[in-house]
Parts: C-alpha cells; structure tokens; sequence
C-alpha cells in the first residue's frame, strides 16, 4: 500500500458538497444486489432529493432505469461523480469527470490515488477518497452517529 499523503476534506466541507450537490452520477453501477453500488444507488434514490444518473458500459437498464455508457452520455452534467471501479481505472474516470465538469469526484471505500487527488484538485475539483457516499449521507442527515453507526434514536413524536 502507498503512503497516504494527500488530505482529504473535513466533515464539515463534506457536508457543504453535499448540501451543493443535486445530481449524483454513480460510475461502476451494478443490477447485483450484493454490490455496493447497487446499495448506494438503492439508498440515494429513497431518501434522498438526487437525481441519480447510472453509468456502466456493460448493461443498458437496472430495475428500469437507463445505465448510460459513460459520463459523456448522461443528459446533464452530474454534480458528483461516486465512483465504483478499480485502482487502474481512476485516472481515466478522472479524465471523465473534468471532461463533464462535474464538481466533485468521490472514490467509495477502499479507493485512494493520491495522483487522481492532485490531478482532481489542479483541475479545481473537490475530491474525496475512501468514503461512502451513502454513509457521509446518513451522518449528516440523522441516521448514522459520526462514528458511522446507526445512532438508534428514538423519537417520541407519534407517527399519523
């Protein structure tokens, strides 16, 4: 494993992103629902106000939503691009992003390229790297404590 050098934002400047974010383009999504990006996909598209793209070049629908190629086909520029792919795939995906001119490329769990990070930045991108999506999302929104865990609040509202 490479060292880590590069620093990623604070809490609070992932939270400003997400706050600035209205469109989400999940690269490297999945039809299986063991994959992450499926959950991620699954999670965003019920409790979130996202307008979620897909984009795979191997499959043309998930559950009836169109899966785009790749960035450059989407109908809109994404705000954030939530990228599930492999190590070697990054700096291409990296490429993509600044062609669409996205605003924020975030690499999901266990990615991190450090070259991607600086290449992201220089291009005047915000970058984030090994995070999930879906858990920044539930900690800012009330259903993860910070830790990311789920806080198991009780509220004493009645439901109607």
């Amino acid at each position: 494993m490479t060292t880590r050098t590069w620093q990623g934002p604070s809490a609070p400047e992932r939270l400003r992103i997400l706050r600035a974010t209205k469109t989400v383009a999940i690269v490297g999504a999945s039809k299986n629902p063991s994959r992450a990006s499926y959950f991620v996909n699954k999670y965003l598209s019920s409790t979130s106000d996202y307008r979620i793209f897909l984009v795979n070049p191997t499959i043309t629908e998930i559950e009836g939503t169109t899966v785009y190629p790749t960035l450059a086909d989407l109908p809109e520029a994404p705000d954030l691009v939530d990228v599930f792919r492999k190590y070697d795939d990054l700096p291409s995906v990296l490429d993509e992003t600044i062609a669409v001119k996205a605003k924020t490329i975030w690499l999901q769990l266990g990615l991190w390229h450090e070259q991607v990070a600086h290449d992201g930045e220089a291009a005047g991108l915000n970058v984030v790297m090994d995070r999930c999506l879906k858990i920044e999302h539930a900690r800012f929104h009330g259903g993860l404590h910070l830790a990311g865990f789920d806080t198991g609040v009780i509220d004493s509202r009645r439901s109607r």
